[in-house]
């Protein structure tokens, strides 16, 4: 009889055991999902962020391009400012060849009057023009 409580007593044991060892199986399965359905959202996002910086790199990238082209531009325009200082005072100024052009002068009269070159003879008249 001893021997059949032992075994009974066992059998409890081992069913007892197989009941805790399923459920901490079970609960570890769920664990593990959650952390993958976690590692694919912050996956999702790592991939949302990475295009981003590499949208905002590119941008960077674009922004000292133009920055260059401007510098190339803007380069020459002390020098062309300092000639146009020093240009001969007794031509006609700018003013005067914008009044010319209100009393009707023509592209070659203001190159041939002012001194200015055909593309400026040709500004002024388009600005002036009424």
């Amino acid at each position: 009889m001893i021997l059949e409580l032992a075994v009974i007593v066992l059998a409890i044991l081992w069913v007892g055991t197989l009941g805790f060892v399923l459920r901490y199986v079970r609960q570890q399965r769920e664990w593990a999902t959650q952390q993958a359905e976690r590692d694919a959202v912050r996956d999702r996002r790592l991939i949302e962020l990475t295009k981003r910086v590499d949208h905002f790199q590119r941008s960077a990238v674009q922004v000292g391009d133009e920055v260059h082209e401007l510098r190339a531009i803007i380069a020459p325009l002390p020098d062309k400012l300092s000639a146009l200082e020093q240009r001969d005072p007794s031509s006609l100024s700018f003013a005067q060849a914008a009044k010319l052009v209100g009393m009707g002068a023509t592209v070659d009269e203001l190159t041939q009057s002012c001194g200015l070159t055909q593309a400026e003879a040709q500004l002024m008249s388009k600005l002036h023009k009424n």
